[in-house]
């Protein structure tokens, strides 16, 4: 098999560079460049085929990792139109989404006193959602009208949701075990 490195994340699986994604055609076009990829179509090769289809499953992993998680997706759109995004340095500088983000912190860090804390845990967790989806559509529709600068801000607040996101499968991971505890 020869894969092309030099082609992007969307044109490897055959699909539109743009932000939704049709998931099955996305998991269809994995799973059959992993079948040409993998190790064992290549146990018989000579050291460089094996290395390459190595090389190569590791790329479509890559690939497929990006474009199935919608911020990686988003960084990616935009890194292919020139535009960085460096979440290290970075932050968002919107002052009223950096207070709701300390008023979602706070609100978290109340679920334990809640009289229902798995209920007060479902409510926010959805309301974090919900924001969520709002900012992928808000990126969508700059990414789409090629305002990148917009789009870039919103990457950036995305990385906030990411961990608030990552805060409340951890919370609700400890109320369940202290519940079947």
């Amino acid at each position: 098999m020869d894969l092309d490195f030099t082609r992007n994340y969307f044109e490897l699986f055959g699909l539109p560079q743009q932000f939704r994604v049709d998931d099955a055609a996305l998991m269809a076009a994995y799973r059959a460049l992993q079948s040409e990829l993998h190790p064992d179509r290549f146990a018989q090769s000579d050291d460089q085929a094996r290395r390459l289809a190595v090389q190569g499953a590791s790329h479509v992993n890559e690939a497929y990792a990006t474009l199935k998680d919608d911020g990686r997706r988003a960084r990616y759109l935009l890194s292919l139109k020139g535009t960085v995004v460096d979440e290290e340095k970075e932050s968002a500088h919107d002052p009223q989404f950096l207070l709701d983000q300390m008023e979602l912190r706070e609100a978290l860090e109340e679920v334990d006193q809640a009289a229902d804390p798995l209920a007060a845990l479902d409510a926010l967790s959805r309301d974090i959602e919900m924001r969520y989806t709002q900012m992928l559509a808000a990126f969508e529709v700059a990414f789409e009208s090629n305002n990148l600068e917009a789009a870039r801000q919103e990457v950036l607040k995305l990385r906030f949701f990411d961990r608030l996101r990552e805060e409340v499968a951890r919370i609700s991971e400890r109320l369940e075990d202290q519940l079947l505890g």
